[in-house]
């Protein structure tokens, strides 16, 4: 054995630990095509194909399903409906048994699955869809909960009430008070890949369910609820999706149940893929909010106490829309201190696809009620927003009790602020504006700078929780498992990262693997921006597990002290020799010595009670800010995004490359949500916007013309995360909320600022359009 270290081993330290820029693990291969989706794979011999036939009303009992021309369509080989589920026809997330997986007494909105189609082709199964014959008695309908009391409308899931001090006495106590509504548009996920799963049957009662899902035990879980077996009988296997957005968290159960279904009843594999059209009709979305709310302040702009009633559209089903409206009202105070709030949820039953997880899970919607709140302060007051915003700051010692009861002790959202208002020189550019306006009668401009304070952690408490599973084999090679799913978020290569660092080896010597119940059990969804943090836990424990066997083995065969066997850079300092990591992995296979581990992390300190309304739901925040300037034509309502700078917190980053990326993207959707993604319904029920061609998406032309977006990694106190890294998955698609305010800016300026343009969301042209008149008309000017 060598003594000394070669020059080699020494001169350079791992490729690819923690806190370097990696490329994403699958960049390359999303960028050539190789990239293998659930679509690309190899067909097994014999696959059958699935199509759901869907509800043509969006209310009513089902009197007769007329399927005879169905089953005799060419290729047909069965039609699945309700009753033929094997032991249970529901796939409710929450267990409220009000989701069948194929409706069959009554439809409760248009478009929703009742009968599935099993034939030897795509195509054939979804030509014979058309060929059913059903027979409805139309009942009245409600698709917009603006038509509806709000507050006395049936519910799909129990509300939730934070409150804290006395809010109605304090607002009518409050030198100024207002009173506003705001209507806050949904959000189709529109991922590059839909829905999809693929199910193939195997010995006895088992199946193997390749499902484009967020949360794969939750799919094995409802697809053995259905089969009637035990989960161990059910294995559920995704390698990457192409884009989830939370979307893919509850909706695929549905697809991965049919297809299981049919795959288990005729013993051949099952693929089942709606097109973009039904995908979107008969999938839930973000939801969409009515926001009542009520504020008394001072001459200075403080917020002495408010008032918010969060309604939402939740749908036919609960699906997660508790949860989702909990979360909202979790946010509703952004980065602001109330010294008395009350703050009210109303989840709402609609004759529309069930509502779902979006990206925030309800946080950017009460975010946006609060900031409405800011704005309608300021103009009251003919302050600039930012005055405002900045006057109602958490405090860092006192001032610092959320509407929840938990104290917020990781505030720095006045140093983020501070720094971003010097960086984009928003005072200057705020007079510069102002001289633009004034020498310009159609093209206006308007500025803002809004800040983000996200919550981390599941709300339900039991879901923070993650497992991994590492095993090193006897060439040094190390195979990486866990319980969190792949949707281009860059995950998986992070969680490499952090493996790779615990053993001091290059990356390309761990190997990810696809997130499989099989090899992980009991896994919470890759979602609530905790995938790396819980995961990265997981996986470290599990590599320090293995480590320490290493450790031990090294002192005790070169009889050294445990504290002298160092992990060097692909090799590992024993005493005063060096081996390679390779090596020394090969000694202790041969010694007998496990070099399989698993590893468990549960968030620590966190706990809330509902009923109460008081806890501390959230493990840290993330803190964020950006800064929007945006230029409308008052003729035609368009808006085009001038500038945009942006300081966000990851604390220390694992992944530079991949989380400025998230930051970019997550922002870019959240502008979407805002400005251009609408959701219509029409008088009969039908959504209208259900393809590329009628919802619209940011294009590449729609981003900043500059986009400027700096990470704040500063060293500060905190929460003993991985690697002190922060969640960046949600956090930075509320930073969209400053093109919003921009826009209601640059609108303002038609009225010289003395009103509230109160602008709805979606932005779109015709909103900002209808919003000038209004505003000219207002201020006694010519439309």
């Amino acid at each position: 054995m060598n003594r000394h270290a070669s020059p080699s081993l020494t001169a350079k330290a791992i490729v690819g630990g923690v806190a370097s820029s990696q490329r994403h693990d699958s960049a390359h291969k999303h960028v050539t095509g190789q990239a293998v989706y659930i679509d690309d794979m190899p067909e097994p011999a014999g696959l059958l194909h699935a199509y759901l036939g869907l509800s043509t009303v969006p209310h009513g009992a089902i009197l007769s399903m007329d399927l005879t021309a169905v089953r005799a369509a060419p290729g047909v080989v069965d039609v699945l409906t309700g009753h033929d589920m094997p032991a249970a026809n529901d796939i409710s997330p929450t267990h409220r048994h009000d989701e069948p997986v194929l409706a069959t007494d009554k439809v409760q909105f248009l478009g929703q699955p009742i009968f599935a189609v099993i034939a030897e082709t795509r195509e054939q199964a979804r030509r014979a869809c058309k060929l059913a014959k059903v027979e409805y008695a139309e009942e009245p309908f409600v698709t917009d909960i603006r038509d509806i009391d709000r507050r006395a409308g049936k519910l799909v899931t129990p509300p939730l009430t934070l409150k804290r001090g006395d809010a109605q006495t304090a607002i009518e106590a409050a030198p100024r008070r207002l009173k506003g509504t705001m209507r806050l548009g949904g959000q189709d996920h529109f991922y590059l890949e839909g829905h999809i799963a693929m199910a193939i049957p195997g010995e006895d009662m088992d199946v193997t369910l390749y499902s484009s899902t967020q949360h794969p035990s939750e799919v094995q879980h409802m697809v053995a609820q259905v089969l009637g077996v035990p989960s161990h009988a059910v294995t559920v296997e995704i390698r990457r999706m192409g884009g989830g957005f939370g979307g893919k968290e509850t909706q695929g159960n549905q697809f991965a149940a049919i297809a299981a279904v049919a795959a288990k009843r005729h013993g051949r594999a099952v693929k089942i893929r709606p097109d973009r059209d039904d995908d979107m009709t008969a999938t839930g979305k973000r939801h969409d909010f009515v926001i009542d709310y009520e504020v008394g302040f001072d001459d200075e702009g403080q917020i002495l106490g408010v008032d918010y009633f969060f309604a939402a559209r939740a749908g036919f089903s609960a699906d997660l829309s508790g949860a989702v409206t909990d979360r909202a009202l979790f946010h509703c105070d952004n980065t602001y201190y109330y010294p008395a709030v009350k703050a009210q949820s109303a989840p709402l039953y609609t004759n529309t696809v069930s509502n779902t997880a979006f990206r925030g899970f309800g946080g950017p919607q009460g975010i946006v009620g609060c900031e409405r709140v800011i704005d309608e302060v300021a103009f009251a007051l003919g302050k600039d927003p930012l005055e405002i915003r900045k006057r109602n700051f958490y405090g860092t010692t006192d001032r610092n009790v959320t509407p929840y009861h938990q104290t917020v002790e990781d505030n720095i959202i006045h140093r983020i602020v501070a720094e971003l208002e010097a960086s984009a020189d928003y005072a200057g550019r705020r007079q510069a504006i102002a001289a633009f306006n004034a020498g310009s009668p159609v093209l206006k401009r308007g500025l803002a700078l809004t800040p983000v304070k996200f919550g981390i952690s599941f709300t339900a408490t039991h879901f923070n929780q993650a497992g991994a599973l590492v095993h090193v084999y006897a060439d040094g090679s190390v195979h990486l498992n866990h319980g969190g799913t792949e949707m281009g978020q860059g995950l998986y290569v992070k969680i490499a990262q952090v493996v790779a660092e615990e053993f001091q080896i290059d990356i390309d010597q761990v190997k990810i693997t696809a997130t499989t119940t099989a090899k992980v059990p009991n896994t919470s969804a890759t979602a609530a921006s905790s995938g790396t943090d819980l995961n990265g836990m997981a996986a470290q424990a599990a590599a320090r597990t293995i480590r320490q066997r290493l450790t031990d083995f090294a002192a005790e065969k070169y009889q050294v002290p445990a504290d002298q066997v160092v992990f060097l850079p692909n090799r590992v300092r024993v005493g005063n020799q060096e081996i390679a990591f390779g090596a020394l992995t090969q000694q202790a296979y041969m010694a007998r010595v496990q070099l399989s581990a698993t590893g468990f992390y549960k968030t620590p300190k966190i706990h809330w009670d509902r009923d109460k309304g008081q806890g501390t739901p959230f493990y840290y925040f993330a803190y964020g800010a950006a800064c929007a300037e945006v230029e409308i034509d008052t003729l035609t309502g368009e808006t085009m995004v001038e500038r945009v700078d942006i300081l966000h917190e990851t604390g220390r980053s694992l992944n530079k490359a991949i989380d400025i990326g998230q930051i970019e993207g997550g922002f870019i959707q959240g502008m979407g949500w805002l400005t251009t993604e609408e959701l219509v319904w029409d008088a009969k029920g039908r959504l209208r916007t259900h393809a590329p061609s009628t919802y619209k998406i940011p294009l590449a032309s729609d981003r900043p013309k500059i986009f400027n977006v700096t990470l704040a990694d500063w060293p500060e106190a905190g929460e003993p995360t991985i690697h002190r890294s922060k969640a960046v998955g949600e956090p930075p698609f509320c930073l969209g909320v400053a093109v919003f305010h921009a826009i209601s800016d640059a609108v303002a300026s038609v009225a010289d600022h003395r009103l509230c343009p109160r602008l709805d969301a979606p932005a779109t042209p015709e909103c900002v359009l209808m919003a000038v008149e209004r505003l000219n008309r207002e201020a006694g000017r010519p439309a």
